[in-house]
């Protein structure tokens, strides 16, 4: 019988001792947990362990470049270079109570950006299954307002 064991780069429990007593983690490590993280090596108790540890000791400018950096590696981007202009984001956690994208997002169209906003889960979606979304009937989507942008359709410039 071949059991073949995958040696992983760095122990979860290692890095979280590291940041926990004030230590600095390598571009290299804070790459792996992200990876391992996303994997499913890295268990969602441990990283809740190393999200205390950096909120208690903080990170470093270039540590939250490379996490920053890691994060958005670690899944898939969509291009919207195809709009023509600069783009931007204001993403949401999808909490209880944001108040902010409604005024926000005009605003930043005013001075020539394109904010591109993936449809999510929204309105009251704490209190249902996670699958059933509401859209709030008072913010209808206008007519020329896609909303069906996903990875790999197209986008183009109205």
């Amino acid at each position: 019988m071949n059991t073949q064991t995958h040696l992983e780069a760095f122990d979860a429990v290692d890095l979280i001792r590291t940041k926990r007593d004030h230590g600095e983690l390598a571009t290299p490590q804070i790459d792996w947990l992200i990876d391992a993280y996303t994997r499913g090596y890295v268990g969602d108790e441990q990283m809740a362990a190393m999200t205390m540890a950096i909120f208690l000791n903080g990170m470093t400018r270039r540590e939250i470049k490379d996490l920053t950096l890691a994060m958005i590696n670690s899944g898939e981007r969509m291009s919207f270079a195809g709009l023509g202009k600069p783009t931007t984001d204001k993403h949401s956690t999808g909490g209880v109570g944001d108040k902010i994208t409604l005024p926000l997002m005009p605003l930043v169209a005013v001075f020539g950006a394109a904010v591109p906003q993936a449809l999510r889960p929204r309105a009251g979606a704490h209190r249902r299954h996670p699958r059933q979304a509401r859209v709030d009937p008072r913010l209808a989507r206008p007519p020329q307002q896609r909303g069906d942008v996903r990875p790999g359709s197209a986008i183009t410039a109205a």
